[in-house]
């Protein structure tokens, strides 16, 4: 699958785009991961269970986004973008999105 935050693919064609498609996850860090990364803010710098946490959710928002694609007949996603938020005080929303596209090699 060719996933691109571009509209356009170097060297590829595309030949029918196949409407919106998207990935959603919604993660909580839980008790222990709150309170480390608590106990980090107070010193300042990087906190790594949030960071972990965060990469963790974009690459499964980004599987399950390749996994709506396929499903609607998709060999690439063309426009791809991240959006976040908060729910509440504990949880992450990750959504990964773009257009599912056919796209042809044009060599």
């Amino acid at each position: 699958m060719i996933i691109t935050t571009t509209e356009n693919i170097v060297g590829y064609r595309v030949t029918k785009s196949l409407g919106q498609v998207f990935g959603l996850v919604v993660r909580s860090r839980g008790l222990a991961g709150n309170v480390m990364a608590g106990l980090r803010s107070i010193v300042g710098g990087e906190i790594t269970e949030y960071t972990q946490m965060l990469e963790d959710a974009r690459r499964h928002a980004v599987d399950r986004m390749v996994a709506n694609a396929q499903a609607m007949g998709a060999n690439a996603v063309t426009m791809m973008r991240f959006d976040s938020s908060e729910l509440g005080q504990t949880m992450s929303e990750i959504v990964a999105y773009g257009t599912a596209v056919i796209a042809e090699a044009t060599s």
